[in-house]
């Protein structure tokens, strides 16, 4: 008997076939929502969108907190001594930390609930901006850059699973670019921000208002976003079947470190429809207002603390065990590294002669970047999904994670674009508005290849995206890291247009490597079947 492969979906009804009872529009809702109301694929539209802006919040109120450096990077060398080298580094030692912190909240995230995890990050990153401000040395410096890596890190990989948990495979590609363009675009908006900021009150009390933005997005965090956690009793791509060995998501549940008693699962057997009672299914109701506040949800069918702790390096092992995950790591981490170049050349270019632009004005460079973000955004989110839906109608309905990677053909024209544009137009002093016309290019690309990549990582192993993603994640940072370290020198000892004409054929000879993925993806997915329906299945095994 021919093993599923993971990822090749039955997405569109066409012609005469017949659709399910769970389809809307013809296309077919992937993963199948169970009968229980507050399976987080049952909620109301308005629910789902407030789940995704808290997201956003979460997202935008812990990144622009730790990318405030960028535009006054000057000033910090000039008051304390730190070279500008050590400043950037620093910062890439924080993207490191960024995906190897990953590693450990990730599991507990999958363990005990995805809301305490984006509490403990955003509420740590008040004392760590504190601390910035107050940076007198280099070691200073890199010590509070690892600790902004270890607790931000959640903002890598936990929305990644926080948008599938609430919304289907035809349409979470739109809602993960918003995502991206939310962590990239808090990040441009930050430079542009402190930049002014600095002006104004020095860039110390820049670190300062991080620190404000950072409490202001727990208080809304801690009163507006619900828990999203469920474990189901189907795998994506076997909607039809349930899993040998399952428990029920509702059996006896345990919130709060409280278990359920028999008076109150009799209370919630009172309170369910007549229909469940035939079917000898009992949900939960819906929770009150004060079990949303609670920090984590012990539900029935989680792992084990043990599986947990083992969770905490199986990514490390699946970058080797799943190519099609390599790849997408691959090509995010190409994707941060110009933007990491972006970052770590923008003031020393922008502050020296012939521009000697001060640092707000080095700040409004990145009005360009915001604007290329947006863009990318709608091209790797709407118009994907869009095209990815029409390839799967003209599949005879089946949706294959490739089809989503077409849109990279563009990135990667637009990616050596924008990178010549800039390093050459900085090398031959040409009008700012050149520059930041390039940057918005770049910025495009950069923001649409790591949403594309991030979709098609979750399209291909939906059911292990947790650790799949953590695994994208480390290698996407491992190489925004190495750049990061080397940019400096780089372009110093190469000239600004040798070393972004350079960056600019490698990035695009990294992004046309989607060609071989079109070619030789699902062979890819089909060897690796095996090994991924055994994680799959061990994902639901519960206490």
């Amino acid at each position: 008997m021919d093993v599923a492969i993971p990822g090749t979906v039955h997405l569109v009804d066409v012609g005469d076939q017949q659709a399910s009872s769970k389809s809307k529009d013809g296309i077919e809702l992937i993963p199948r929502p169970s009968d229980d109301p507050e399976d987080p694929l049952n909620w109301s539209d308005a629910r789902k969108r407030l789940s995704a802006a808290m997201v956003v919040v979460y997202t935008v109120g812990v990144g622009l907190p730790i990318t405030l450096q960028y535009s006054v990077l000057t000033d910090i060398t000039r008051d304390t001594g730190i070279s500008t080298a050590s400043l950037v580094q620093g910062t890439g030692v924080m993207f490191l930390f960024l995906g190897f912190g990953c590693l450990f909240w990730q599991p507990i995230a999958l363990t005990y609930g995805r809301r305490g995890v984006y509490l403990i990050s955003t509420l740590a990153t008040v004392p760590i901006m504190v601390w910035t401000a107050y940076s007198g040395s280099e070691g200073e410096w890199y010590a509070h850059r690892i600790l902004a890596g270890f607790f931000c890190a959640p903002i890598e990989a936990l929305p990644e699973i926080s948008i599938p948990d609430v919304f289907f495979a035809h349409d979470r590609g739109s809602w993960m670019s918003l995502y991206v363009f939310a962590l990239f675009g808090s990040n441009f908006l930050a430079p542009l921000v402190a930049g002014w900021f600095a002006l104004a009150y020095g860039w110390q009390w820049t670190f300062h208002f991080g620190a404000m933005v950072a409490a202001l997005t727990f208080v809304i965090l801690f009163f507006g976003m619900e828990e999203t956690m469920y474990f189901r009793k189907t795998l994506e791509g076997l909607e039809d079947e349930v899993t040998e060995g399952v428990a029920s998501q509702h059996g006896p549940m345990v919130i709060n470190n409280e278990p359920a008693s028999k008076e109150k699962t009799a209370a919630r057997s009172s309170d369910t429809s007549e229909a469940d009672e035939q079917q000898g299914v009992v949900f939960a109701p819906r929770r009150t207002f004060l079990q949303h506040l609670n920090l984590f949800a012990l539900m029935s069918g989680r792992p084990t603390n043990k599986q947990m702790f083992k969770a905490m390096l199986r990514p490390l092992w699946m970058i080797f065990l799943f190519p099609n995950v390599a790849w997408a790591g691959f090509i995010y981490g190409i994707n941060l590294s110009w933007y990491n170049v972006l970052n770590g050349t923008a003031s020393p270019v922008l502050s020296a002669p012939p521009y000697n632009w001060s640092t707000g004005q080095v700040g409004c460079i990145y009005a360009g970047p915001i604007i290329g973000a947006a863009l990318g955004c709608l091209w790797a989110g709407v118009v994907a999904d869009k095209f990815t839906l029409w390839l799967a109608r003209r599949n005879n309905g089946v949706r294959e994670p490739e089809q989503r990677l077409w849109p990279l053909l563009l990135t990667s024209v637009l990616s050596l674009v924008g990178l010549i544009v800039w390093g050459v137009g900085a090398q031959h002093q040409i009008h700012w508005a050149g520059l930041a016309v390039g940057l918005g290019i770049l910025t495009f690309s950069v923001v649409a290849g790591g949403s594309v990549a991030l979709s098609y990582n979750i399209d291909c192993f939906k059911d292990i995206s947790g650790d799949t993603t953590t695994a994208v994640i480390v290698i996407r940072n491992t190489l925004g890291f190495a750049i990061s370290y080397g940019i400096t020198p780089w372009y110093t000892n190469m000239g600004l247009q040798d070393c972004f004409i350079m960056a600019g054929f490698l990035s695009l000879g990294c992004t046309l490597t989607f060609l071989i993925m079109v070619w030789k993806g699902k062979a890819m997915r089909k060897q690796s079947a095996p090994r991924y329906w055994r994680y799959a299945r061990e994902a639901f095994k519960h206490e």
